[in-house]
């Protein structure tokens, strides 16, 4: 049931913050971008993704997650790819940092392959999506069609960052607020909360549940005795916790069945089933699992539109950590 070695946060890691200004997610994609110029591209994309899960699971639970902060960011076009020598990039927030490098990795690998076979032609931000997909169906989950005709972003600042993604403790209310900036509904928030299905948090993200004054009343006390008996007061920093106690590393909807048995890792996991304004949904997910998985699957998509540069805008990066030249 535990993991006890480097890993994951949940697939969005969270930061302070309450301001939110709606973005464009109007993108203009299309499933056959590449049909003429990189007829291949999907296969290629597929073959270097698994290459890498192979190595690692790590690589499912991370390049998911990176995938998703970079659209939450500055829309999907990759901009969470770039390094900086200033470590004033994307990628060096704080509430970035503990993304897997192998996650990185399994994006620079599947960049190498598509340029060998279609040079200058597939961008950063489309190879993301189609790693995000493919690690799902490594993860025994859906398949999908993914969008495609992305332009990798000229813009990646630390600073973009903040107050980008939902905090542990959110309520119903601020989770809302933030998909909603990204023009996603509740729905889409909680299928795609579904992703915690999968990977790890350490112990800081949750500590102040069950370690406080008094244990957390939304959580069910069984789990939390094992999640204090995992994360002593004085836990290891480097501990990780699955965030789905039954099968972390299948991308099914156990995760809602153990929301309804108040096994929530995180407060904003707890309130989704607590809230009786998304509890229905929570109920529904738990119950029908092909329910959970197309909803998801419309959410995926939804997503993966915001933000999007494409036509004139943006570049076809040649190395997704740096600009062009």
């Amino acid at each position: 049931m535990w993991e006890t070695k480097t890993g994951f946060l949940f697939i969005f890691a969270f930061v302070l913050g309450s301001v939110i200004v709606a973005r464009d997610v109007d993108g203009q994609l299309v499933e056959n971008f590449y049909a003429k110029s990189c007829p291949n591209v999907e296969s290629i994309v597929q073959k270097a993704v698994y290459n890498k899960f192979i190595q690692t699971f790590a690589t499912i639970p991370g390049t998911l997650r990176l995938f998703q902060h970079d659209c939450f960011v500055d829309g999907c076009d990759a901009s969470l790819m770039i390094q900086s020598p200033n470590e004033d990039a994307e990628r060096d927030h704080e509430d970035n940092q503990s993304i897997s490098g192998d996650a990185f990795d399994t994006i620079l690998k599947a960049k190498e392959a598509v340029e060998a076979n279609c040079p200058g032609v597939v961008s950063c931000a489309d190879i993301m999506a189609l790693a995000a997909r493919d690690i799902i169906v490594l993860a025994k989950g859906p398949n999908f069609k993914v969008e495609l005709g992305r332009r990798d972003g000229l813009v990646s600042q630390k600073s973009h960052a903040d107050g980008k993604l939902p905090h542990p403790d959110f309520k119903l209310a601020e989770l809302n607020a933030m998909f909603g900036s990204n023009g996603l509904t509740q729905t889409d928030m909680i299928a795609l909360s579904g992703a915690h299905t999968i990977g790890f948090s350490h112990c800081k993200f949750f500590a102040n549940r069950i370690h406080s004054s008094r244990v957390d009343p939304t959580l069910d006390p069984e789990y939390a005795t094992k999640l204090q008996n995992v994360c002593p007061a004085n836990f290891d920093p480097f501990l990780v916790v699955n965030m789905d106690p039954v099968t972390p590393r299948r991308f099914d909807n156990s995760y809602f069945k153990e929301l309804v048995k108040k096994r929530g890792l995180f407060t904003s996991d707890s309130v989704l089933f607590e809230d009786e304004r998304s509890r229905d949904t929570v109920v529904k997910f738990a119950e029908d699992g092909r329910e959970f998985e197309k909803v998801f699957v419309a959410a995926m998509r939804k997503l993966g539109r915001v933000g999007v540069k494409n036509g004139s805008q943006g570049e076809i990066r040649r190395d997704c950590r740096r600009f062009n030249a």
